[in-house]
This record gives C-alpha cells, structure tokens and sequence, in this order.
C-alpha cells in the first residue's frame, strides 16, 4: 500500500514522488508483463569502483557521487561488456523494487515494432488506417507507423509538462494520473482519447515534434494488426526472452489497455537487461530478440529524419544527434543511444565501448534541463572512459 499522504492528486508531486514512483502498482490499475516459467538470465559481476570518477560538469569538473547525489538518484547500475561493475540503490529503493519509466517505455514499444515489421506484420510505410480504418476521420487520416516511430505526424498535442491543461496530462488523466481533468465528457480509454484528436498541427513528415500518443497509437496498431493484446505482444515478444528477474507492470485504462507512452514499472536489473540486448544488436540471451537490422536503423536513421531533429526545438540538447524508433540517438558513429523519460530516467547505451547505465529517479521537476543535462554528461563521459 502506498503510505498514507500518497494519493492519486498528489503522488507525482514532489516531494511524494520520491516514494509514489515505487508504488505505482498501488495506486494505479497494472497490467503485469510476466516473466514466464523459463530460467534467469544472469547477470556477471566485476565490481570497480566509480564513484570517485571525474566528469565534466557545466561548473567545472565533479565526481559522479556528486551527479548522484545532487540528481534525486534512486538506482544506478554501470554493465560493461555484459558484467554489472556498479549497482547501487538510494532513497529505500533496492533490487527487487519496481520503478516507474515514464517515457523509458516508448523505447519497448520501438523494439516491439521493429520485431513485427521484420515478421511482415506491420509496414512501416503503411498509413494508420490501414490498421485502425476509425482514425480516418481524425488528424491521423494520412499518418504513417513510421511517423508515429520518429515523431514526425501531423496531429495536434501539446505536451509542455508545465502547463496543466496540456494535452499530455488530459491524456494522463484517462488513466488516472491526473483526476482534476476528469469530467463527465472526458475520454474513458486510450483509444477514446487518440481518435478524438481531429486537428494538425503541421504536415506529417514535415517536422520533429515529440508527442506521447504517437506511441499510444503504435501499440493500437500492433495490438489490430497481430490479433493479440500488445501485453501479450510485449510478453511475449520482448519480455520472457530478457530472462527477466521479474514481472514488469504496465498502468492501464479502464479497458485493461496499456499506457505504454509513460506507464512501465521495472526494476533496474531487468532495464540493463533490455539496455543490453540493444547493445547486442538485438542479441541477448542466446537469441536475437529484436532484429539487427532495427537496432541499426535506430542508430543511424536516414538523413531527412536526421534533418528534421536537426531543425527542432530539441536538437541543443542533442547536437548532431536523432530520434528514432522511439529511441534517442546521441551519436551515431559511436553508437550512443538513450531511452529517456520525465523525472530523470535513462538507459544510456555506448555500443562502441560496450557499456549500459541505467539511472532510475524522481526528479521534483518532470523536465529540468539542467539535471538532464548535467546527468547526460556525466553518463557520456563514464561510458566513453569505460
């Protein structure tokens, strides 16, 4: 149970997120993504000592305990070809304690895809409609699966974290997050909500705009095209062959549908597991869990989709980098992906020097570019020393 000043008005406020993000299965309905019958994949340990490291801070050189301690860390854990050299836990978080991903979840439903494409049951070039023909009247009617992956579609949503009546937090609210927002004409399910939206904001494909509900869609359309629930899609797909220590849960709307633009909780362990099979090339456990030919997409992208991150809002915060198939892109050549989400989440991914960090924490702020940013650097500069 959630302790008793948590509740569903203020569990994302500070200072109650610092425990609600560890509750969330109390507090919220959860669709459980199980680990299944089959053995877990181990994790080997060579234990080094980091914390005294140097990186280079905006104010100067400082040690990554001090990015630790100043950036509300709950877990960090450092994988360096495939052996876990640091793991630690802070604010009563340990190994076995679930932990919200916010938009760390995106990245599962990136890999999702690309293992449904691969399999013929998905086209990336195909419209939406094709899968979902009741968003034909709706500002999806000429939007694409890869539009949806690269956030390029033309759909009008506003997801600025510090304005209430966001369309983020509206969608939030469908499943709970955010109660204020609910009236009696409110969307009750996810789908509701998306093909609700009958405005465009730009012209698909003609620029990068992150939104939320591009991945809440591309869950729909998998979930149409397959025939199976995109738990179950997930699970199976993705899940039980991590060897996962443990269930994952998923928040849910009131159909049982899965919030899968922000909605995950894991443990840190399993995310270095699913950080590490993307480091594989998709090879993880003795298979290829997501095809190789999708990591490398994801890596290198196509230049319009580089262009386009290049001209938005977002490329100071990566230079020279891209967003694509749900995943950030820091580097190309060195290969430096990151799964990203509100509140100071991140899997950061060095494919050249084979390290994995999974840094898991309950920011005051959804989106505070200089904790982001200070965290950014310090994990760039650990995996590149590593």
């Amino acid at each position: 149970m959630p302790e008793r000043n948590i509740t569903t008005e203020n569990w994302a406020s500070p200072p109650q997120n610092r425990k609600s993000f560890q509750q969330v299965q109390s507090l919220f309905p959860t669709r459980r993504l199980k680990r299944g019958p089959g053995p877990i994949t181990q994790l080997n340990r060579q234990t080094q000592e980091l914390l005294a490291l140097p990186y280079n801070a905006y104010s100067g050189q400082r040690s990554l305990q001090q990015m630790l301690d100043n950036t509300y860390t709950d877990a960090f854990l450092v994988m360096k070809d495939g052996s876990v050299i640091t793991e630690l836990y802070f604010n009563d978080m340990a190994a076995d304690s679930h932990h919200l991903l916010n938009s760390v979840s995106k990245s599962f439903v990136g890999m999702l895809v690309g293992i449904l494409v691969d399999q013929g049951m998905l086209d990336t070039q195909a419209k939406l409609t094709r899968y979902l023909p009741e968003f034909s009247d709706t500002a999806f009617v000429d939007t694409t699966i890869r539009h949806c992956l690269d956030m390029t579609a033309a759909v009008r949503y506003t997801e600025d974290y510090e304005d209430e009546q966001a369309d983020f937090w509206k969608e939030t609210a469908v499943v709970g997050w955010r109660p204020k927002l609910v009236n009696r004409h409110s969307p009750i399910t996810l789908f509701q909500f998306a093909s609700s939206l009958n405005q465009k904001a730009q012209l698909d494909g003609q620029q990068y705009h992150y939104r939320t509900v591009l991945t809440n869609v591309l869950a729909m359309a998998a979930e149409r095209a397959t025939g199976i629930s995109i738990g179950d899609l997930l699970e199976q797909r993705i899940w039980q062959k991590l060897g996962a220590e443990q269930d994952a849960a998923i928040v849910v709307d009131s159909i049982g549908f899965p919030y899968l633009g922000a909605g995950m909780s894991v443990c840190a362990r399993d995310l270095a597991r699913f950080g590490q099979m993307i480091l594989g090339n998709g090879f993880f456990n003795g298979q290829q869990v997501v095809p190789a030919t999708w990591i490398e997409d994801t890596r290198h992208a196509d230049k319009n989709g580089k262009q386009l991150f290049a001209d938005s809002n977002y490329a100071p915060m990566l230079p020279g980098g891209h967003y694509r198939n749900q995943v950030w892109v820091g580097d190309s050549d060195q290969g430096i992906l990151m799964c990203i989400g509100i509140h100071g989440q991140t899997i950061h991914i060095n494919m050249t020097t084979g390290v994995v960090i999974v840094k898991l924490s309950s920011h005051p702020k959804p989106d505070d570019n200089f904790i982001f940013n200070d965290t950014f650097r310090a994990l760039n500069d650990l995996s590149r020393l590593l």
